[in-house]
């Protein structure tokens, strides 16, 4: 198969407006989405909130909200959030961006086809092809987190977390989190 348009690299992010838009190139496809909604961002905060309460407790890693992480020339996105080990750390920390596979990733799904073909689909192949462990993706209109985890260079079924649920993982051990504490906005 051939493209019809040229590849989008990574160094092309940084010619693109300063404007709130978030800008993502993936398998050298440019990827346009707006800022995420207020309702987005809160879910993220509270998340985010759990993991830091987690880490104070025990300190494996670093939690990042919106980190620029590229995998490759054609490949540059900016999740929602990061979790990156204390012995990945510095592996990939070279500059203001990670540059590998941090140890698990969370995408907050916002609602359109075009979002949610990007996190389900390319990001999705994307991390599993490059390895990150874990990926969730955390779905704040059915109020479920899904947690996949890497299986060879793709990821498997998803375990699902429902509002009445406490969320667990394996990367991060002892983390527990009540789902509904996440979509509290």
């Amino acid at each position: 198969m051939t493209r019809a348009e040229p590849i989008m690299t990574v160094s092309d992010l940084d010619l693109m407006p300063e404007d709130t838009n978030r800008y993502e190139v993936i398998d050298g496809e440019l990827f346009v989405s707006k800022a995420p909604s207020i309702d987005h961002q809160l879910v993220s905060s509270n998340l985010h909130f759990n993991f830091q309460l987690y880490l104070r407790e025990s300190p494996i890693g670093k939690v990042i909200a919106t980190p620029g992480v590229i995998f490759s020339d054609i490949d540059g996105v900016i999740p929602d959030l990061v979790f990156v080990s204390s012995e990945r750390l510095d592996k990939i920390r070279t500059g203001p961006r990670f540059t590998g596979a941090p140890d698990l990733i969370v995408e907050i799904l916002s609602p359109g086809p075009d979002n949610q073909r990007r996190d389900r689909i390319a990001k999705m192949q994307l991390y599993g092809k490059f390895g990150v462990l874990q990926y969730w993706l955390v779905d704040p209109q059915n109020r479920v987190v899904e947690i996949y985890t890497l299986k060879g260079q793709s990821f498997g079924k998803a375990v699902i977390f429902s509002d009445q649920d406490e969320l667990t993982s394996d990367i991060l051990p002892g983390f527990r989190c009540a789902v509904s504490s996440i979509f509290a906005v």
